[in-house]
Formats: structure tokens, C-alpha cells, sequence
């Protein structure tokens, strides 16, 4: 059985490494978080220490450190910005460490991260959960084994309705969450270029604070991708249904169905490292590298190729007073 420390406890997506932690027969022996809305804890670890100061918490690990109860995973599911700083501390404290995505937001963290991994030989993990859903690998199977010159044609698509919270918390601070297409798209870029292949040209057509759209031609495939966490933006067969939620993935215009089986995939993440075959530093790379350069370019506006959500009506800041 393996101790687990975890950061960022309060978080919505804290509650799934609660649960991968405990199908995989393993312990939570401490959390930490500023807020203590983690009631969450009794249903899976009602013994786990908990702190909503970062100092004593790190106080505690330290001497659990120089027990036989050290910690031997720290999970991080802190606010973005903050990954980088959590999983030096993991490292620090003689831990391996999972990471929730996105891993951190530049691509030149990830180099300085590899050196702090050798000077303390333990080692990061990336949670890539898309890789591991069965409609995925058998999509990157069928490009794999498919005519090796064929480019295919791929459309992206994912609405995730947040109300106006979602601009007071660190998510709607560009510099803290890396934006829309960070904070909620790093995953899908993961996922296309792990079955289509590296990045050959990047075009952002719309960045705004609700939505991002563009395209990305990749070594196998063009893709046409939109993101929204604005429900406007919705298609109207899923708003006339009350849907808050839309997401659509499909090549040669046939839709792959990976709307179900998410519940598990967490789970499943953890195993693979605890069994040996984690996804490591260095497959963060390309999707880090691609968020970045999306949030740093100037978008072209609706030209060249689009995604057809995107010409959806833009909508000011909820928070602009302006007019």
C-alpha cells in the first residue's frame, strides 16, 4: 500500500483522485487546500490529515518524510498556475508525483522540472485520461494502421456551460488557468497530436474570455477544433433538450462516440503508474508547446478554414460595464 499526499482538495476535479487513490488499495494520509469544503474526504479517507495552511502542511509531510508513513505519491490538483511550484514540492519531499492537466503552462517548465527530477530521482506523471479511453486508442489504431499518406479531416468541439463564477475564480485569469484553451481543451490537444501526429501549422481564428477556435494541421490530419464554456454557443438540437453540455468528435464527418466512460479513467491512470507505465514529463510536451503558442498569437479572425460554432455571435465580458 502506497501513502498519498494530496494538493488542491476542495477542487472539482479533486474528488476523482480521492477515488483512483482508493480503488487502487492504496492511502490518503494527508490533503491540503485553502478552502474546507472537502467534507468530500469522509467518503473515501475520513482519517486523512487535512490543513488549509500550505506551511503546516509542508511541516507535516516533513516528518511523516522521516518515518516509516513518508509519503510516496503527491497529487496535484491545485489551480494551473500553481502546478509547477506543487510538483517541486512533491519532488522535494522524496515523492513521485500525478499531476492533473494541464501538467504546468509553459514548455520551458517542463525542462526545468526534468532537472529536479534527477536531483531528487523521483519522477512526474502526467494524467492523459483521453489515452486511455477505449474509443480513442481504437481511433489511433485505425489512423496507425490506415493508407499512410491520408490526411484526414477532423472537427473538434467542446461546450462546457460555466456561469459568471467562473470569471471571479482563478479560471477566468488568463494568467492563472492559461485560458480557455488551457484550461479546458489541453487534454483534447493531447489527444489529437498522441494519434495524428506533431504540429505542422497552428491558425488561432477567435481567443476571447468564453471561447477559442482554430485550426492545427498535424502530420496526419487537419483539424478544425472550438471551445466555450458560454452556453450560447450550444448547438440548438442540445439547448432545445436543456443541455449545458456539448462535445463532438468527428473524422470524415463520422462523430466518435467518447461522451461515456470517463468515470473510470482516473482509476485506470493511476494503475498504469503504479504499475510502471505512466505517462511521463515528456509527453507534455507537445500540448504545453501548443497551448502556449495559442494563447500568445494574435487571432486571424474568421478566415481560412473554421470550425462552423465559431461564427457564433462573440458576447462581452460579463463584467464589462462598458456601453
Amino acid at each position: 500500500m502506497k501513502n498519498f499526499a494530496l494538493i488542491g482538495a476542495a477542487g472539482y476535479i479533486a474528488p476523482r483522485h480521492m477515488k483512483a487513490i482508493k480503488d487502487t488499495g492504496n492511502n490518503l494520509t494527508a490533503a491540503f487546500d485553502k478552502f474546507d469544503s472537502v467534507g468530500v474526504i469522509d467518503s473515501f479517507f475520513p482519517d486523512a490529515d487535512f490543513f488549509t495552511e500550505f506551511e503546516r502542511f509542508d511541516r507535516h509531510v516533513e516528518k511523516m518524510k522521516r518515518t516509516e508513513n513518508k509519503i510516496d505519491f503527491v497529487s496535484v490538483c491545485s489551480p494551473n498556475y500553481l502546478h509547477d511550484s506543487h510538483i517541486r514540492f512533491g519532488l522535494r519531499v522524496g515523492a513521485d508525483v500525478i499531476c492533473e492537466k494541464p501538467l504546468v503552462l509553459n514548455p520551458w517548465n517542463i525542462d526545468a522540472l526534468k532537472e529536479v527530477e534527477k536531483e531528487h530521482g523521483k519522477k512526474v506523471f502526467n494524467i492523459f485520461q483521453l489515452r486511455l479511453h477505449p474509443s480513442i486508442i481504437a481511433l489511433k489504431e485505425k489512423v496507425a494502421n490506415g493508407p499512410k499518406n491520408k490526411i484526414y479531416d477532423v472537427d473538434l468541439a467542446y461546450i462546457t456551460s460555466r456561469g459568471h463564477w467562473y470569471f471571479t475564480s482563478w479560471k477566468g485569469d488568463v494568467n492563472k488557468s492559461g485560458g480557455i484553451a488551457t484550461n479546458i481543451g489541453v487534454h483534447f490537444y493531447d489527444m489529437l497530436s498522441w494519434v495524428f501526429g506533431s504540429v505542422r501549422e497552428n491558425v488561432v481564428h477567435i481567443n476571447t474570455h468564453d471561447r477559442a477556435a482554430g485550426f492545427i494541421q498535424l502530420e496526419k490530419a487537419r483539424v478544425r477544433w472550438f471551445l466555450s464554456i458560454n452556453s450560447d454557443t450550444l448547438p440548438d438540437f442540445v439547448k432545445t433538450k436543456g443541455g449545458k453540455t456539448y462535445r463532438s468528435l468527428t473524422m470524415e464527418e463520422n462523430e466518435i462516440e467518447f461522451s461515456d466512460g470517463f468515470t473510470e479513467l482516473h482509476t485506470h491512470s493511476y494503475q498504469n503508474i503504479l504499475d510502471g507505465k505512466g505517462f511521463p514529463l515528456e509527453d507534455a510536451i507537445p500540448s504545453i508547446q501548443l497551448v502556449h503558442d495559442i494563447r500568445h498569437m494574435a487571432p486571424v479572425g474568421l478566415k481560412g478554414d473554421f470550425h462552423p460554432l465559431a461564427k457564433t455571435q462573440l458576447t462581452k465580458h460579463p463584467f464589462d460595464k462598458k456601453g
